[in-house]
Parts: structure tokens; C-alpha cells; sequence
């Protein structure tokens, strides 16, 4: 690999990459981890610097992979930890960086933490997510996709609360007032950096936060956590 560089991607030719749908290596008409492996040197041929991974974490795919339900574990229609491994080695040995999409502002209704919260209403993983018993709260908040959702609130007949979220109602948002929460993603981060992935494009960032009287977007308490990240790669 070159030197360290941390502004190393504002000159990178980064190639975007669906692994489901770039090269398949058994033939079982899906893309996955090894087809990348054996296309590399295609695209280092192209004059690509780094490969932008789209999201191939475990999920149920009701959003393209953006419907995370394990951020350890990959799809395992994509491959294994030990086929990611060997993409990074291939990669590197190549003098490719490899970056990866991260959905930091919400995860899958099927995610453990999530089935967690909804049925223990006096359990941990409660505040992880954004609960009330009204859905006025944060008003002055957008709806993104108002072809499918009518409010930013879903009702949960199990919890028997609202919860929040931005994008679809099986995607509830993470509560960032929730330190655990913060350091949770911290984690999910340091886990793949160690494993040898160069950094990240973090997903719906701007919608992490939300406040009364705001619209709920590019809150000052996002920047702020975005840069504790930043400190902490550093590191």
C-alpha cells in the first residue's frame, strides 16, 4: 500500500461497487466477495485507486443492504469475514484502498437491538431507539419519502410506543442522545478498520440528531459526533 495519507480520497479514482451484482464466482447468479477478489486486477487496469463497497452486512434486504440486522457479520449471499479478509489482502497487495458504505443513522427492525428494545420496556437496549407516546413530536421534521410513509413515526403494537424513523418504518433510527449508542457505532467502526478497511462513506448522516424547533437535519450534535470519529481514526 502507499503511505499513510488521510486526505489520500480527495484525489482517489474510487470505483462504487454492488457486490451482489459485479462478479460471480460459483455461479449461483449472485455477485460476491471472491468475484471481486479475481476481478481486481481488471480494475486496477482501469486506473482505479479504490473500491467503494455498497453495504454487504447481514441484512433482510427490504433496502438494499441499507437495512442493516448485523454489522459483524456479512450477507452470506456475498461470503464470509475470511473472504472480506482476503479481499482487503488482494486489494492492498495491489495498491487498491477499499472503503465501505456505513449505515450509522439506522438499522433493520430485525436487528437483535431493536427486538430487544420493543419488548422490554425496562430493558437496556430501550433507549437505543427514538420512543414516544405521541407521533407530534418533531414536527417541524420532513418526511423523506412521502410515496410510502405518512409520518416519521411507526406505531408499535409490541412496544406499544411510536418509534422514530427517517427513512421506511422497518428502518428505526438509533438514539444519538443514547451514549451507549455512540460508542456502539464506535465499535462497529474500529472492528473493520482493524480488519484492514480503509475507511467509510457513513450513510444518512445528517439525520442522526433530532431537536424541537429544528428541522432535525445537520444538527450542530452531529457534526460533533462526526468529528469525535474523526479523532478516533486518528488515533
Amino acid at each position: 500500500m502507499n503511505p499513510p495519507d488521510s486526505r489520500w480520497y480527495k484525489d482517489a479514482v474510487i470505483y462504487e461497487i454492488p457486490v451482489k451484482s459485479f462478479y460471480d464466482s460459483n455461479g449461483d447468479g449472485l455477485g460476491d466477495l471472491k468475484g471481486l477478489v479475481l476481478k481486481l486486477d481488471y480494475l486496477k487496469g482501469l486506473g482505479v485507486d479504490c473500491l467503494w463497497l455498497l453495504p454487504f452486512y447481514q441484512s433482510p434486504l427490504r433496502d438494499d443492504g441499507y437495512d442493516i440486522s448485523d454489522y459483524y457479520r456479512i450477507h452470506p449471499d456475498l461470503g464470509s469475514l475470511e473472504d472480506f479478509d482476503l479481499l482487503i489482502e488482494e486489494a492492498h497487495r495491489r495498491g487498491l484502498r477499499v472503503i465501505a458504505d456505513l449505515v450509522l443513522n439506522h438499522v433493520s427492525d430485525q436487528h437483535p437491538w431493536f427486538q430487544e428494545a420493543r419488548s422490554d420496556p425496562a430493558g437496556p437496549r430501550r433507549p437505543w431507539f427514538v420512543w414516544s407516546d405521541s407521533d407530534r413530536k418533531y414536527a417541524g421534521t420532513r418526511i423523506i419519502f412521502l410515496d410510502t410513509e405518512r409520518s416519521n413515526w411507526t406505531w408499535d403494537p409490541v412496544a406499544k410506543q411510536y418509534y422514530w424513523h427517517r427513512f421506511y418504518s422497518h428502518q428505526p433510527d438509533l438514539n444519538y442522545e443514547h451514549p451507549p449508542v455512540r460508542e456502539a457505532m464506535k465499535d462497529v467502526i474500529r472492528f473493520w478498520l482493524r480488519r484492514g478497511l480503509d475507511g467509510f462513506r457513513c450513510d444518512a448522516v445528517p439525520y442522526l440528531w433530532e431537536a424541537e424547533g429544528t428541522t432535525s437535519e445537520n444538527l450542530p450534535a452531529t457534526h460533533a459526533y462526526l468529528k469525535e470519529i474523526r479523532r478516533m481514526v486518528d488515533e
